[in-house]
Parts: C-alpha cells; structure tokens; sequence
C-alpha cells in the first residue's frame, strides 16, 4: 500500500503492508523519536499528535490515516531550536534515559493546547498512560511546571 502523509509538515508518501500501524511506518521511516513500548497501548512511548489529538500510534492502522497530519517530539522544536516544553524537560533534569520523554513532552504539549493554566491535577491526568520506569516521577512533574512558567513568560513578552 501507499499513501501521503503529512508529518511535522511536510508532506510524505509511504509504502507499507496493510497490517501496518501508524508506529511501524514512523519507526520504518525514520522517525525514531517515536518509540516502541508495550504496543498495546499502556506505556505511551510511541504518542503522536494525529490530527490534533494525542494517540498511541501503536493502536492505529496506517491505513486508516492516510492523508492525515502527524505530529511527532521532534516537529514542536529541536536541538537547535527546542520549545519551551523540551527546554524546561532538559532544565529539570526529568529526561532520564529518554526512553518515555517524547511521550512525556507531547502530552504535556498537548495538556497545554487544552489548557494553559493547568493545576496538579490537570497535569497528573494529561500525563496518565505515560509510563516512565526511571523515576518517580518527581523531575517529570517539575519539568511540566517549569514549562508551564517558561510558556506564561512567552506569553507575556508578545504582549
């Protein structure tokens, strides 16, 4: 099969087997910041933004979402020019291993598209499903803070 797919903006056509999920054609082509996990949905290693939504790729046919636009860790910032998120992630010391931190960074980015002013709570349920067998999630939830106050801060300086 093929098909056209439009990740971190740009456009691209794929060709995989029908059983392929949405991971597998990531991980086959090249998106390695997209990880493989449980591939049954629990750990959240392999999140993307799917048409806007947070999902586990290792839950979706790639068939049933061609032509759709993905958002993978690395279409929000990079090493030279990192979000505010990912800044504050490094800054908190919650990337561990790294194993679980794009899923870590793309919940967090999506509980930010819903929600600007998050409280514990919030935060706690948006990052519920990612699993990090590192720590205890103590630097995690620091990072999310801290980038809540980096995003408030660019915020401020537009006005």
């Amino acid at each position: 099969m093929k098909g056209v797919f439009k990740i971190n903006g740009k456009e691209r056509e794929l060709t995989f087997k029908p059983h392929h999920t949405l991971l597998d054609i990531l991980r086959d082509n090249g998106y390695t910041e997209v990880k493989e996990g449980c591939r049954e949905g629990e750990c959240g290693a392999c999140v993307v933004l799917l048409n806007g939504k947070l999902v586990n790729s290792c839950q979706v046919l790639a068939a049933s979402v061609i032509g759709s636009e993905i958002l993978t860790v690395k279409g929000i910032g990079d090493l030279h020019s990192p979000h505010p998120i990912q800044e504050a992630f490094v800054e908190a010391g919650a990337v561990q291993c790294g194993f679980c931190t794009p899923g870590m960074v793309l919940a967090t980015y999506y509980l930010f598209s819903k929600n600007t002013d998050p409280d514990e709570k919030d935060i706690k349920q948006a990052l519920d499903g990612n699993l990090c067998r590192c720590t205890g999630y103590v630097k995690i939830l620091d990072a999310v803070r801290l980038a809540i106050k980096k995003m408030k801060e660019r915020e401020n300086e537009k006005v």
